[in-house]
């Protein structure tokens, strides 16, 4: 490793504490984060990319400057893990101690409420959902299975996408389908980016020195993919995604919300088969299918206020089923606190967070375009004005919640662990 990395590492680290690492790994990636949970502070992050092929490649960030990259060649998810160890080995100072590892696993089912200390049994109900989520669970298992190899006595944590959601409701998750269909095969609403919505929706009630318990509102995590989230007391009530991340609001390359009948139409006119249509409806639909010009939110945007049609259809065709959705889901608050804005888009996008305050009017909501335009990822705070119902910008950090919840997930347990950082 370059000199140069392992000197900032350490001037990074500065100082002792329990550290977390968390991981969130793809079928073909791993990204991953060092913080110190008490404080949020991060001291390295990166990605491990394209593994399992001669082109994988291992990025490493130690904050706040240095950082370095390397091949891989066949790496796996196991060769990522170690190589990042090696790095904290060489960087590390004597106090620091590694207190587990949290991973992002995308679905618990009904059978995870809350974040839980992974052990064989997790580990085999966590691949039994896998036919819930087959391309996230056994990826997020190879992550968690990669540290075992490495560090066997390391104490790991899953915190579930899915688990926030299971205080919605039988009205709010049920579809109105044949009960055999949920009773047998697990068909109903789960809802996901848990991690992100309960981050900034416990972030919004601490910024306006709000108790969780009295506190209503949706929090929209707006990115590549898109959800909105009604909260109550502190507690997820509805959702817009369902059974898998394609339900709910348009996003980047998903399509969203359309009619079940369109498969077998296309079907019949277009011979595709349903997993060929699938495949259409998560990754050439959305702003990518609309717009003509891309999936990112910048780049139509820009291209609407340009003149292109399809670019203006496309943002005109997102805002409207947001608000649409935003507003529904008040039903189930019965009252609005707060609007709450997040993720890529949702925490840079003034344009489309205008928009959207611009067509809620009727809940309360009036822009104070000078806020809204300063607001952004790295502040946050109130765009509208003053009133009983507030719109806010609150950047999520659903690392800093996993690696907080692995903390306390192990100080919760029979006995303290810590693993000095390897030496």
């Amino acid at each position: 490793m370059p000199a140069t990395t392992a000197s900032s590492g350490r001037a990074a680290a500065g100082g002792s504490g329990d550290l977390v690492l968390v991981l969130n790994s793809g079928s073909s990636s791993v990204k991953f984060a060092l913080l110190v949970p008490g404080s949020g502070e991060r001291l390295m992050g990166g990605i491990g990319e394209r593994l399992g092929t001669p082109e994988a490649l291992l990025r490493v960030q130690w904050f706040p400057a240095a950082a370095v990259e390397e091949r891989l060649p066949g790496g796996t998810h196991q060769a990522v893990v170690a190589r990042v160890l090696d790095y904290l080995a060489e960087a590390g100072q004597a106090g620091a101690r590694l207190l587990g590892a949290g991973h992002r696993v995308v679905h618990g089912g009904e059978w995870f409420t809350s974040s839980i200390r992974v052990d064989d049994a997790v580990i085999a109900a966590v691949r039994s959902l896998s036919h819930l989520a087959p391309l996230h669970n056994p990826a997020n298992l190879a992550g968690i299975e990669a540290v075992r190899a490495v560090l066997p006595d390391l104490p790991q944590v899953a915190v579930f996408d899915t688990a926030f959601h299971q205080t919605m409701p039988p009205h709010a998750f049920r579809y109105a389908v044949p009960e055999e269909w949920y009773t047998e095969h697990g068909v109903r609403r789960y809802g996901f980016h848990g991690t992100s919505h309960r981050f900034v929706s416990e972030q919004a009630a601490s910024m306006l020195a709000r108790p969780p318990g009295g506190f209503r509102l949706v929090t929209a995590h707006l990115g590549n993919g898109c959800s909105a989230t009604a909260v109550r007391d502190g507690v997820s009530v509805d959702t817009t995604m369902g059974l898998t991340p394609l339900e709910g609001l348009v996003m980047g390359t998903r399509s969203g919300d359309v009619d079940p009948g369109l498969l077998s139409y296309l079907a019949g006119r277009t011979g595709l088969n349903a997993d060929e249509l699938t495949r259409a409806l998560n990754v050439d639909s959305g702003l990518e299918g609309l717009s003509g010009v891309g999936h990112d939110m910048r780049t139509v945007v820009a291209a609407a206020a340009g003149g292109n049609e399809r670019a203006r259809l496309a943002l005109e065709v997102f805002v409207h089923r947001l608000s649409k959705a935003i507003a529904g889901l008040v039903v189930g608050l019965q009252r609005l606190d707060a609007l709450v804005f997040t993720g890529g888009i949702g925490e840079n996008s003034a344009v489309v967070r205008s928009l959207v305050l611009g067509r809620l009017g009727f809940l309360g909501l009036a822009e104070d375009v000078r806020a809204n335009a300063d607001h952004g990822r790295r502040t946050g705070g109130r765009i509208s004005v003053a009133g009983p119902v507030l719109a806010l910008v609150v950047p999520t950090d659903e690392e800093l919640l996993i690696a907080r919840d692995t903390a306390r997930v192990i100080a919760a347990g029979r006995r303290s662990f810590a693993t000095p950082m390897m030496s």
